[in-house]
């Protein structure tokens, strides 16, 4: 899978979302009930939602995140080097400071996060979040 980053607002047809959080300074990180693997919060942007209402929404949603500021990062692109059969793969990417955390809402695809000082090995969407991280770590 190819990640490109562009300047944010840069894309349009917004399909994704990808929010960076910490929480007391170390990273929260997901973990999917059905994966082995550990995630950043994000998620589809619902139709007439805005991305920004949708980072808001997923933050919640996959972290349990109930008083935070978030800001816009970038704008990126995902999917593999066959334009033809390449979707529409557009996204925005958020880097969140939590100051509460609640409980994870019962009817989350998250099975629980963990904070971690770097982010682990075992990453669901690798190429992805190291191409992103690096534009998130810049900027806060």
């Amino acid at each position: 899978m190819k990640c490109l980053t562009y300047k944010f607002n840069e894309l349009k047809e917004y399909r994704f979302v990808v929010i960076f959080a910490q929480y007391k300074n170390q990273w929260i990180v997901c973990k999917h009930k059905n994966k082995t693997t550990w995630q950043t919060a994000g998620g589809h942007i619902e139709t007439g939602e805005e991305p920004i209402e949708a980072a808001k929404r997923e933050l919640y949603e996959e972290t349990g995140a109930l008083d935070f500021s978030i800001k816009p990062i970038c704008d990126y692109w995902a999917g593999n080097d066959n334009q033809e059969t390449n979707e529409c793969l557009n996204g925005q990417v958020y880097f969140a400071i939590v100051n509460e955390l609640g409980e994870i809402p019962i009817d989350s695809e998250i099975e629980y996060i963990k904070l971690f000082d770097e982010f682990p090995d075992n990453l669901t969407y690798p190429e992805i979040t190291y191409e992103l991280l690096p534009k998130v770590i810049s900027r806060i």
